[in-house]
């Protein structure tokens, strides 16, 4: 029911900045639970963010509290990720999922963009 297309990503040098906006088709859009994942080669999918289907309730991975920033704009159907003060260790594909119910293990989520590349040169 619900199609997600992530944008955003590109190179940025570390201590710079980058917002991402996963863009999402679909009636149902503000009854899920979006989240921000990223992957790296050889690793596994890490939870980054999540936020409430009314955007009252956010959390954050300890690696990125404090650098990154998830909302969502319901009426767009579009949740984002702004994303400060990157460092190297940052690199990787970006991924916005959907679930309907708060969490943070990739497996609550239903619904996955492609991904887009981020990566933060040192």
């Amino acid at each position: 029911q619900v199609q997600l297309v992530e944008s955003g990503g590109g190179l940025v040098q570390a201590g710079g900045s980058l917002r991402l906006s996963c863009a999402a088709s679909g009636r149902t859009f503000s009854s899920y639970f979006m989240g921000w994942f990223r992957q790296v080669p050889g690793k596994e999918r890490e939870f980054v963010a999540a936020i409430s289907w009314g955007g009252g309730s956010t959390y954050y991975a300890d690696s990125v509290k404090g650098r990154f920033t998830i909302s969502r704009e319901n009426a767009k159907n579009t949740v984002y990720l702004q994303m400060n003060s990157l460092k190297p260790e940052d690199t990787a594909v970006y991924y916005c999922a959907g679930a309907r119910a708060l969490g943070s293990e990739a497996g609550e989520y239903d619904y996955w963009g492609q991904g887009t590349q981020v990566t933060v040169s040192s």
